[in-house]
Formats: structure tokens, C-alpha cells, sequence
């Protein structure tokens, strides 16, 4: 039986081992790199498993795979310290001056997304034959509709974009999963039959609230406690580790009380970056403790997408729902277009956009590992593998597709259009 320190130990060695061989020789961008090195390297055992049925190699590796437990690894364990240190890095005053921008598009724009691919999905689900309900067609439109920050940092890191429209990007990607999270659990529990016969916009409305605004609050208090103590000394191992205690602490706190952990991690993480770098720090705290989370999210971010690759392994898709899930691509576009289009096209008038900002929103849109989480969350029922087949494609599109051509779709869209 491998224990858990055997389990990370290999997840490393294969991160370590993959991402030397994508610097090397494919060179692909580091983390699209490893997903796609992940994802041949599932495809490749799964041929071998055809080949060869009589080998217990492929099953041995599943049995691995199937003891990483993909949702709480992500959802419980990697998401609070990469959304803290993508916060860290974000000016609060450019962010500030683009809340009207950030905030609609985290929330109508997730909202728009949510129905256009429920209602698009239970469509296409009909005219292919998959008998699936319109409820369970609207949880994949919530868990699929908020942009990944994990993804759009990432790529990001490699694409280099105007500031307020990096800005946008990076703003909406923070704080539109944690409304999507509430969305999606309110969707998933009418799907499920936990809510009885309808939705209740007020206990809706109250879930959003507490769950939204109390993990706001609660980031915002932990953020400033940890602030006064890193003020109160000049020690960085000692102001590092209660970063570190800042962002355990603090999720723990909020899975606990029910609130939204990842709107605690972003709003700790803005609060430390920009008062906490400006009043609390010395530069050598500042060089170390900014240094060690930059190590923190690149590390993190690698083990993540290469599980995203290897996932194929686990799931194991059944071929009749091929065609509708290469239907959900166009389909998320689309609905990721309308949902760009609504916040920009009413804030115009009052806030500037530069040109091209509604092609390269859409197209840097990307899903990633919390979809996939989200997706492996739902109970096993009759559309799971339905759902997880769709999702599984539609991140797997946006990372490698949108990923790789991102960089020139921006350069062509915003020299043209500028």
C-alpha cells in the first residue's frame, strides 16, 4: 500500500521528469507542456491497454491515480494557496479602478453563461439522443461558465497583454469561481432533489450573500491580523510562515463556517500584496516571501495540469457521448461571448476598453482543474459521466487550443484594432 508521501513523491518525480523534457525538446509553454504530456501519456496507456489486455500495469496505474482524489486535492488542498499568491502579485489600485468591469462580468457574466449553456446543452443533448434533464444541463452550465484563475494566470505568465485588459482577465478569473461555486451548488442541489420542488430566490439570494460576502469579510480580517504581525517584526522565515498560516488557517476557517474559501484567499492575498508589501515588510522580506510564493504557485500549477492530463485514466469516457461533448465547445464559446459582450457593451459608456477587448476576453476564457473538481463533485448518477465527458473536452479546448493561440490572437486583434 503507497503511502501518502509516496504518492506526492511521484507526482513530483513525474512533474520534474516531464517538465525537463518540455523545456528540452517540445517547448511548449510549461504548463500546457505537461498537460498535453499527461494526456499522451494517458492516451498511450490506454491504447496499450487495447493491445494488451492481459497486462496489470494500466490497472496498477489506475489504482494510483484513483487514490489522488482529484476534487478534494484541488478544491481542499491546491486552490486556497494558488489563489493567494495570483492575488499577491495584483495591484489593488489598477483592480480598484476597474471593479465596475471585474465585478459584472464575475457575476452577470457567469450568470448569462450559466443559462445559455444549460438551455444549449439540454438542446444538444436532445437532438443527439442523451436523454439528459434540463436541471443536470444547467449544473454544467454553472461549473463550466467561471474562467479558471489557475488557467488564465498560468497562461498569462506567457502572453503579454495591455494592462487593463490583463487586469479584466485576471480580475474576473479571481473572483468569479468562488460565485460560480455558489451557483453551482444551488443548481446541483435542485438537480439532485435536495431543494424540494423549486428554487427559493431569497434563501438563494441569502446563500450568495453569506457565502460571498462572509468569505470577503473573513479574508479581510485574517488578512489584516496577519498584516499587524508582519508589521510588528522584521523576521521574513517568520513573516513567510504566517503568510503560510494565513492561507491554511483561513480556508480551513471558511470550509468550516460555509463561506467562500476562494473569496477569502483572493482578498487576504490583495491585502498582503499591496498594504502588507507597502507598511509591513522590509525589501529582503518582501524578496523572500513574494519569492516563495512565485516557487509555491509555479510548483502547484505543475502537479495540477499534469493531473489534468492524466485524469483521462480515471474517467474513462463512454465514446457515445463523443459527439456531444465536441458539441459543448462551440457551445461555451458562444455562450462566453454573450457573456463578455453584455457587462463591456453596458459599461461602455462609462468605462474604457480598449479595442479587441471582447474577442480576447472571449478567447482567453480558459476552464481548468475547478471545472473538472466541480464536475468529479456531483454524485453518481445517471448524467455524471455525461457531464464529465463534456467538461473533460471543454477544458481540455480551452488550455491547449485558446492556451497556444492566445498570444496571437491578441497581437493581431488589439494592433489592428488599436
Amino acid at each position: 500500500m503507497l503511502s501518502v508521501f509516496d504518492l506526492i513523491a511521484i507526482l513530483l518525480v513525474l512533474t520534474a521528469l516531464f517538465g525537463w523534457v518540455n523545456h528540452r525538446l517540445i517547448r511548449l509553454p510549461h504548463t500546457i507542456g505537461l498537460l498535453m504530456m499527461g494526456l499522451v501519456a494517458s492516451l498511450v496507456l490506454v491504447g496499450v491497454e487495447l493491445l494488451f489486455p492481459d497486462e496489470t500495469v494500466y490497472e496498477q496505474l489506475i489504482d494510483l491515480l484513483r487514490r489522488i482524489d482529484f476534487q478534494s486535492t484541488v478544491l481542499e488542498g491546491m486552490l486556497g494557496f494558488l489563489l493567494f499568491a495570483g492575488a499577491l502579485h495584483v495591484d489593488l489600485a489598477v483592480l480598484r479602478s476597474r471593479a465596475w468591469a471585474v465585478g459584472s462580468m464575475a457575476t452577470i457574466g457567469v450568470l448569462i453563461s450559466t443559462a445559455i449553456v444549460g438551455v444549449g446543452f439540454w438542446l444538444a443533448a436532445g437532438a443527439l439522443g442523451v436523454a439528459l434533464p434540463f436541471t443536470w444541463a444547467l449544473v454544467f452550465g454553472a461549473l463550466i461558465s467561471p474562467t479558471d484563475p489557475v488557467a488564465v494566470l498560468s497562461t498569462l505568465k506567457a502572453v503579454r497583454v495591455p494592462e487593463t485588459l490583463e487586469t479584466d482577465m485576471i480580475g474576473e478569473s479571481l473572483f468569479n469561481d468562488g460565485v460560480g461555486v455558489v451557483i453551482f451548488t444551488v443548481v446541483l442541489a435542485v438537480a439532485a432533489g435536495a431543494a424540494g420542488e423549486g428554487i427559493d430566490p431569497l434563501h438563494v439570494a441569502e446563500l450568495f450573500f453569506v457565502e460571498a460576502l462572509g468569505g470577503a469579510l473573513l479574508g479581510l480580517a485574517a488578512g489584516y491580523v496577519a498584516y499587524k504581525g508582519m508589521e510588528a517584526i522584521d523576521d521574513y522565515p517568520i513573516e513567510v510562515l504566517l503568510s503560510l498560516a494565513l492561507v491554511t488557517g483561513t480556508y480551513a476557517l471558511a470550509t468550516h463556517l460555509h463561506l467562500s474559501g476562494p473569496i477569502a484567499m483572493v482578498v487576504a492575498g490583495l491585502l498582503i500584496g499591496n498594504h502588507g508589501q507597502r507598511h509591513a515588510m522590509s525589501d529582503r522580506t518582501q524578496r523572500y516571501l513574494f519569492g516563495f510564493w512565485t516557487l509555491i504557485d509555479e510548483i502547484l500549477n505543475s502537479v495540477l495540469f499534469l493531473l489534468i492530463g492524466l485524469e483521462v485514466l480515471v474517467l474513462r469516457f463512454d465514446l457515445s457521448f463523443l459527439w456531444l461533448a465536441a458539441a459543448a465547445v462551440p457551445l461555451v464559446l458562444c455562450a462566453r461571448l454573450a457573456a463578455v459582450s453584455v457587462p463591456v457593451g453596458l459599461l461602455s459608456r462609462t468605462q474604457r476598453f480598449i479595442p479587441g477587448t471582447i474577442p480576447c476576453l472571449t478567447w482567453g476564457g480558459l476552464r481548468g482543474g475547478i471545472s473538472v473538481a466541480l464536475a468529479l463533485s456531483i454524485p453518481e448518477v445517471a448524467e455524471k459521466s455525461t457531464i464529465l465527458a463534456a467538461t473533460y473536452t471543454v477544458v481540455i479546448f480551452t488550455i491547449v487550443v485558446q492556451g497556444l493561440s492566445l498570444r496571437s490572437l491578441v497581437a493581431r486583434v488589439v494592433r489592428s484594432d488599436g
